[in-house]
């Protein structure tokens, strides 16, 4: 029986030109965060299966490729259940190895930490365009950061690097866990039931206010609360300056400093940003992942209609290792979702060198071959890209298809000179 040529499902074959635009945005991805003054850090694509199952990872969570136990421990006749058959999984996502990373070296590490992690993540989700059960996620982490300045650090930090890879006009979308949590306690709603509230928040968007208001009652909400939750969005649509509104309708239902906290962030974003681009309150973010516990956010590119990121604070999930808690804030670009739009719009990689194509006529000599190589050498060392290949019977077809992969120059080497 013949082996199988294709990927497994849900992974995929990288082709060279995808390949080199990955290893530019790779570039400067890991150059602009550098200068912002993260360090890059590596974790093992295995992590335990206890850490990847203590309810860190949301839905995710049922998505995990689980590993059997190896050698001796390995006992199937003897398996009463999965316990006895697993102990390890592929990472999902990069935030819970981090976190175990950061447990286990806390005192090597500086204070606050400012980390940045790029790496394979494996979810057994449904395959479709666009997403696949293998691919690469790129988070920058600072941990150790109580205040806000995290949160500009983190958002400067990425503004920055999507303008330097050629991004304009996108939006950072931001709210706060605890400006969601006031809101619903505003509504009347217990608190046993708030997130069963923001599932159906999440979800406005797409079936719109109206229909958030009926599924809420659908959800056995009394509809006095959920009337008064929906009329709170509509009036914030009326509020040239949502914030303030909030601080003055939520008191009471809402730590004081919070509020003044993310308009304080956003002011400081806007004043030093160094990339085109809008921070929009939205108090409809509520970001899936449980372990939140203050600011999200969002990357949003209108235009396109998608999101390329998100993150937020999640101050309690250290504590799950440590026993004790530390502050800790993240964002994640969405690396495939930008490599799929800068695909499909033709991205040219900026200040590539001159790439030069050889063609050496077959049963070229050594003498001539020698001095081919030779002056490939020195085109080398100038700084140019030189691909050496033997000519094919068809050489422009030969010349077409390498102009297609970016070569703009031509030299033949024949063994006897062309008149």
């Amino acid at each position: 029986m013949a082996l199988k040529k294709k990927p497994v499902t849900g992974m995929r074959d990288i082709m060279p030109n995808e390949m080199e635009l990955r290893d530019y945005c790779i570039s400067v991805i890991k150059k602009t965060y550098a200068q912002f003054g993260f360090q890059s850090i590596e974790t093992p694509c295995v992590e335990s299966i206890e850490n990847l199952t203590s309810k860190s990872g949301g839905d995710n969570e049922k998505l995990i490729f689980k590993i059997l136990k190896r050698g001796e421990k390995l006992q199937l006749d003897n398996a009463a259940g999965e316990a006895d058959l697993v102990d390890g999984g592929l990472r999902y996502d990069l935030t819970v190895p981090l976190v175990r990373y950061y447990s286990n070296h806390e005192n090597e590490l500086p204070n606050p930490f400012k980390a940045l992690q790029m790496g394979n993540v494996w979810r057994a989700d449904r395959p479709q365009k666009g997403r696949y059960r293998q691919f690469m996620q790129c988070d920058i982490d600072i941990i150790g950061e109580p205040t806000n300045l995290a949160e500009i650090e983190l958002i400067s930090a990425t503004t920055t690097t999507l303008g330097n890879l050629g991004f304009s006009g996108f939006e950072i979308r931001i709210n706060d866990r605890q400006i969601l949590k006031a809101m619903a306690k505003y509504s009347g709603f217990d608190e046993d039931r708030y997130d069963e509230v923001f599932i159906i928040l999440d979800k406005m968007d797409k079936i719109g206010r109206e229909g958030a208001l009926e599924e809420l009652k659908e959800s056995g909400f009394s509809a006095e609360a959920s009337e008064k939750y929906v009329r709170l969005f509509d009036a914030l649509d009326n509020e040239k300056d949502p914030l303030t509104f909030l601080q003055t309708t939520l008191e009471g239902c809402i730590e004081p400093g919070v509020i003044d906290g993310l308009r304080e962030t956003i002011t400081t974003v806007e004043a030093t940003k160094g990339a085109d681009f809008a921070l929009v309150f939205d108090p409809t973010i509520v970001r899936g992942m449980s372990y939140y516990t203050g600011t999200i956010f969002e990357i949003v590119m209108p235009q396109l209609g998608i999101a390329c990121g998100g993150g937020g604070r999640y101050d309690g999930m250290v504590g799950k290792f440590t026993g004790k808690d530390v502050p800790a804030c993240g964002f994640s670009i969405g690396f495939e979702r930008i490599i799929l739009i800068m695909m499909e719009q033709n991205f040219r990689i900026p200040g590539q060198s001159t790439k030069v194509a050889y063609l050496l006529e077959k049963g070229l000599s050594s003498d001539k071959l020698k001095a081919a190589m030779q002056k490939a050498a020195a085109d080398r060392a100038s700084g140019k890209q030189v691909l050496v290949v033997r000519m094919n019977k068809n050489k422009k077809f030969q010349k077409t298809s390498l102009e297609e992969q970016g070569y703009t120059e031509f030299e033949e080497f024949y063994e006897n000179s062309l008149s």
